[in-house]
């Protein structure tokens, strides 16, 4: 059996030209996403102020496979070198979203950043999901941590 398929389809104003989704190596967890801005500013880029987040769009819309989640994160370089990250890190797109795909990212960094059209902006996991049933009981099986929340486990 083979990789699951997960269906991309353009948006009518998308830059076709802009690279799809891909994974950089042969070990690559994730696979690279990249920016495909409107035509009215793809010459200049996007700029994000130091605080401001914004949806940056990828021009694609995707059909993940049923019993699989998308997950968009962070690329490793934009966040060390320039402060750019996801302030819903990661991100989540369902099996059924039809939509269109788009990265919300924030910038940390003290200075501003310009997003180039077709530019790698984070990365996208596609993970299995298990949808778990809900049941309301009367108590809870012991464990060794017990109520131990935030921090209950130490330093090390």
């Amino acid at each position: 059996m083979g990789a699951p398929l997960l269906k991309i389809l353009w948006e009518d104003w998308a830059d076709r030209e802009v690279e799809l989704p891909h994974y950089a190596t042969e070990g690559a967890a994730g696979a690279d996403v990249r920016a495909n801005l409107p035509p009215e500013i793809r010459e200049a880029g996007f700029t994000l102020q130091p605080g401001e987040r914004a949806v940056v769009p990828t021009g694609l819309r995707m059909a993940i496979p049923d019993g699989y989640e998308l997950q968009i994160r962070a690329r490793s370089g934009l966040a060390k070198n320039h402060g750019l990250g996801l302030p819903n890190a990661p991100g989540t797109i369902d099996s059924d979203y039809r939509g269109p795909v788009g990265v919300l990212l924030i910038n940390w960094g003290a200075e501003p950043y310009t997003i180039s059209h077709g530019e790698r902006i984070a990365q996208m996991i596609v993970a299995p999901v298990v949808q778990v049933a809900f049941e309301v009981t009367d108590s809870l099986d012991e464990t060794a941590r017990g109520t131990g929340g935030f921090g209950s486990t130490g330093r090390h």
